[in-house]
């Protein structure tokens, strides 16, 4: 407590959520920071205001009721809300962040409380640097930002895209041990072109269409020389950028700076460590496998790219894994007579004659796995189920999109219409399945397994740069903490409930090859284990 020593009154310290610890002060520290009568008289220590939290939010019938209660915590008592969520990660995990989040994004300028992280407006160009120096922390090493314009599948939502980077950097922590002090959530506010917000009173983004070009290129220029100057060691993640904005932005910045974008690079980690975990169920090789994708977009090709560059690590070249990954969009099969590619679809574009019909792709790729990006709910209908069922004994199915009301489809509808042959994951939480007195337990293929952890072992080792092989790495590592019995149960993800010990174990490899590439900035541990959990933040309150 000695930073509290600093503060001239009690009732500062019980208003700074890094300080507080509510009733958990002693009655010596009570009398030290005068906070006598500020407080009840009983001294209670933090698992039992933990226990208190669970309770209540326990009794609350609405996701995102328990969301506000669990930010109001965050805002008031930092080390208390830590010590709640990674108590019981399984629980928590999809109300701080998908598919909660993705309501509490909707509904922003409506349960807005008070401001945290930064908004910055494209209004304020040629001061971003002055701006960023207004907050309070001056040794920043993550940046989550977002624009926005591309919410999970929920689209436009402006300046209420500031839920994500909050929500993304709670998990920094609560899955990796990111201390929190060095997270910082950012809104880049261009405008918005939802009209429906531009028309709402309370909406405090931006009233004006999304400026677009050139304009918007010298912003996000100007922002990350701004970050450089202020935070050197920094790493920024790029969040929920329209396709148009996020791949040339990563492009752009990639071998420059120390950053990468999670809806990329992150969700194509963590559909990799679905496939190495998938292949031990169906005993196949990684070179052996076809991949057909529902989406086009951004987070298709990343992860079509990564499977890709993980098959050539086996021997492939390049150019025959990417034949290997099949894209279909709102247009049909990307094939090589199209004129209307985008130029990171090109590589992934089959030499088929054009196919409309997501069903008849199947049957004619006859692809090992289906993955749907496309945030489209119920594409997977039980058409294209069957007919993937009857290419494979042991059909891949991973509808990724989130927020649940956005899925590809259900585990059920998975497990149902392949005769619960199915390996499945998806992109939000379902309940188990029973099929035969068989029970399945569905895998999350969340992000969360990959983008803590990658942010662990950028911290820990000062990464100079985050590249495509740390994925590779990662995604290795959280497939080889799948056990047999998780296996047996069709679980292809390590339990969430176990997610800290997972991601410190990625964190560790991942640490590892960053030390072994010459991308550290600090000199190799002897024990690079040690130095993952000596860095790790616990949620412990500090002694006066």
């Amino acid at each position: 407590m000695t930073e509290a020593k600093a503060h001239s009154s009690g009732f500062s310290i019980l208003r700074d959520p890094r300080l507080s610890k509510g009733t958990a002060f002693t009655v010596e520290e009570r009398r030290k920071y005068r906070l006598e009568g500020l407080l009840p008289p009983a001294v209670t220590n933090i698992e039992l205001q933990a226990a208190r939290r669970h309770t209540e939010i326990a009794n609350l019938s609405d996701d995102l009721q328990k969301y506000l209660v669990l930010s109001d915590l965050q805002a008031s008592n930092e080390t208390l809300f830590y010590k709640v969520v990674m108590s019981d990660p399984a629980t928590y995990l999809p109300l701080v962040y998908t598919p909660t989040v993705g309501e509490a994004c909707q509904k922003f300028a409506h349960i807005f409380r008070d401001a945290r992280g930064m908004f910055v407006p494209i209004s304020a160009r040629g001061r971003l640097r002055e701006i960023l120096g207004n907050w309070p922390e001056k040794d920043v090493r993550f940046i989550v930002v977002t624009d926005g314009e591309r919410i999970l599948g929920l689209g436009d939502l402006g300046d209420g895209g500031m839920g994500i980077p909050i929500g993304k950097l709670a998990l920094y922590t609560a899955c990796a041990g990111v201390p929190p002090q060095y997270c910082l959530p950012v809104v880049l506010d261009v405008g918005t072109n939802n009209q429906v917000l531009l028309d709402d009173p309370l909406y405090q983004g931006l009233r004006h269409s999304r400026v677009r070009g050139e304009e918007y290129m010298a912003f996000i220029d100007e922002f990350v020389d701004a970050v450089q100057q202020h935070y050197p060691k920094c790493c920024i993640q790029w969040e929920d950028f329209a396709n148009i904005n996020a791949v040339p932005i990563l492009e752009h910045y990639r071998d420059k700076i120390c950053t990468y974008n999670d809806d990329i690079q992150g969700t194509a980690g963590v559909a990799l460590a679905g496939i190495f975990a998938a292949l031990r169920i169906t005993g196949q090789k990684i070179t052996e496998q076809r991949f057909l994708f529902l989406g086009g977009g951004s987070a298709g090709t990343g992860i079509a790219e990564l499977i890709s560059q993980a098959m050539t690590m086996e021997g492939m070249d390049i150019a025959e894994s990417r034949k290997r990954n099949a894209l279909f969009d709102i247009h049909g099969l990307i094939v090589t007579s199209r004129t209307d590619l985008a130029d990171f679809q090109k590589p992934f574009a089959q030499d088929w004659a054009p196919v409309s019909s997501f069903v008849e792709a199947v049957k004619a790729l006859r692809p090992t796995g289906i993955i749907g990006v496309s945030t489209v709910p119920k594409l997977f209908t039980r058409e294209v189920i069957e007919a993937k069922s009857a290419i494979n004994e042991r059909p891949i199915i991973f509808p990724y999109s989130n927020p649940t009301s956005r899925s590809e489809c259900t585990a059920e509808e998975a497990y149902h219409w392949s005769d619960g042959r199915a390996v499945f994951a998806s992109g939000s939480p379902f309940a188990p399945v029973e099929i035969n007195g068989r029970k399945f337990i569905p895998g999350q293929g969340n992000n969360v397994y990959i983008f803590p952890a990658m942010g662990m072992a950028v911290f820990a080792t000062e990464a100079a740069r985050v590249t495509e092989e740390m994925f590779i790495v990662a995604a290795k590592a959280v497939a080889e903490q799948v056990t047999e019995e998780n296996l047996a149960a069709g679980l292809i993800y390590p339990p969430q409930s176990r997610i800290l010990d997972a991601s410190l174990h990625v964190a560790e490899r991942v640490a590892a090859y960053i030390f072994d590439k010459g991308l550290a900035r600090v000199p190799p541990p002897g024990d690079i284990g040690a130095l993952i959990r000596a860095r790790a933040y616990r949620p412990v309150y500090p002694r006066s």
